[in-house]
């Protein structure tokens, strides 16, 4: 009995291969890292206030980056504020704890 395979069929065990080594997830974009983005919540940290839609939707895209804002001795005192902290809840954005 002759048993070939056929060629696609080495195609296809490969792209299993790599969506299981991959994770099957899509590649994400890079985030720019820029402060500024976040100026649309500055209101709700500052004064306290409640987050906008908008400002939300820019917390969340600035998330990879809070790290990086928090290090930052020129913006410490206003993402390490407890407004921030009620901010980033009302969100649903994980509150960072870096090291």
């Amino acid at each position: 009995m002759d048993t070939k395979v056929p060629p696609y069929f080495a195609v296809v065990c490969v792209l299993v291969m790599l969506l299981l080594l991959g994770g099957g997830r899509a590649p994400v974009a890079a985030v720019t890292c820029q402060v500024s983005q976040l100026s649309v919540c500055a209101s709700a940290i500052l004064q306290s206030g409640a987050p906008t839609t908008i400002c939300c939707a820019k917390l969340k895209e600035q998330e990879p980056c809070l790290c990086t804002y928090f290090k930052d001795p020129k913006f410490r005192k206003y993402f390490n504020s407890p407004n921030a902290k009620k901010v980033a809840t009302v969100c649903s954005v994980p509150f960072p704890h870096c090291s």
